[in-house]
């Protein structure tokens, strides 16, 4: 993902613009315009909409229907954390909610300083080493408390 920007209509319909002769180009246009912000803006689901002769309650659909899309601008580093049964089965709820109270912020939510955004995720494929977690793509198995917190404190210095 690129440093996230300001949201930019402009540079916003140009993005669409670019993708509309592809097949199904509404998911390649909502990657493409949250790589190039670090976010999907709500000004994107009606430009998209009259873009593809759709709803602008379909483009929300897709939106909120996939995880990985946000509203809002991410933390410099994004810690996603397994909530996969094989995770759950070994704690990984618990951790989280005491990870995530020692943040004072909700899932999707994003530390005060900007550093932080921690995200679910409900499979990584790392149930052999269960809990998991991603920190910035990397994936991270066995974690614990002090992994996590250890994660945050990198998160912090990078």
């Amino acid at each position: 993902m690129s440093e996230a920007s300001s949201w930019n209509a402009v540079r916003a319909l140009e993005i669409i613009d670019e993708r509309l002769g592809l097949e199904g180009p509404m998911l390649p246009i909502l990657h493409a315009l949250q790589h190039e912000f670090g976010y999907v803006d709500d000004e994107a689901a009606p430009m998209i909409a009259k873009a593809l002769n759709v709803s602008r309650a379909e483009v929300h659909g897709v939106i909120t229907f996939y995880h990985d899309f946000r509203h809002h601008p991410a933390g410099r580093s994004v810690l996603k954390l397994c909530r996969g049964e094989s995770c759950q089965s070994m704690g990984s709820e618990a951790l989280a909610r005491r990870f995530l109270s020692d943040l004072a912020i909700e899932w999707g939510g994003t530390t005060a300083d900007g550093a932080l955004t921690v995200e679910p995720i409900y499979c990584l494929g790392l149930c052999a080493c269960s809990p998991a977690a991603m920190l910035d793509g990397e994936l991270m198995g066995r974690v614990d408390g002090e992994a996590l917190a250890g994660a945050a404190a990198q998160a912090r210095e990078g």
